[in-house]
């Protein structure tokens, strides 16, 4: 017998209420008197999450079956009309479109541009931590020269904006020297308020 969706989905979760209940009720009833105790209670709360899942079937069922799809209505329309009335009749403004499609692609566009934003600051923080470890021996050379790898690939991606590009090279820079932690820690913060102010300016 094949099962609709709807069935499967409700007997998955009556199987795991019924689990549930008799675990929490066998260890509810171990702690409070035993092993007799433990499988009469494990019994008595599987068989009530079971009863009840049964006496819920049809909430549940109408709960997870998907709404059905409006109906078209239909509007009459006047087949004889008068030439006066024709006439005077206004012209039909078109309605307006809220979303255009250039405003779509530019919110995808721009909501790519700072996800590149967002993981070029990631990567190059990344980077940092093992170029500044806070333990003389905390980060291995071929560590810290993965994650150099990774920051310099995520910062030549296309899709990046100029304003972090020039920030991620400086940043880059700094933190490449490995000398000065103050310096790269100064490019870092210039970075982050460059990746801040494109998301704000958007």
């Amino acid at each position: 017998m094949t099962l609709s969706p709807v069935a499967r989905i409700h007997l998955m979760i009556t199987f795991v209420l019924v689990m549930c209940g008799v675990a929490g009720g066998a260890c509810f009833g171990w702690l409070l008197g035993g092993r007799v105790t433990g499988v009469l209670a494990a019994v008595a709360a599987g068989l009530g999450a079971g009863i009840g899942s049964f006496l819920s079937r049809r909430h549940v069922a109408a709960f997870l079956r998907p709404a059905p799809a409006p109906a078209a209505v239909s509007v009459p329309v006047s087949v004889s009309v008068s030439a006066p009335a024709q006439a005077q009749a206004p012209a039909p403004v078109p309605a307006s479109d809220p979303h255009p499609l250039p405003v779509a692609v530019s919110d995808a566009v721009g909501g790519y541009a700072e996800g590149v934003a967002d993981a070029v600051l990631v990567s190059l923080a990344t980077y940092q931590a093992a170029a500044f470890p806070l333990t003389a021996f905390g980060v291995s050379e071929e560590e810290r020269d993965a994650r150099r790898g990774v920051a310099y690939r995520v910062c030549a991606h296309e899709g990046l904006p100029q304003s972090v590009r020039v920030s991620a090279a400086a940043a880059l820079e700094a933190v490449d020297q490995g000398v000065d932690a103050g310096r790269a820690h100064a490019a870092m913060k210039a970075l982050s308020l460059a990746v801040y102010d494109h998301r704000t300016t958007r």
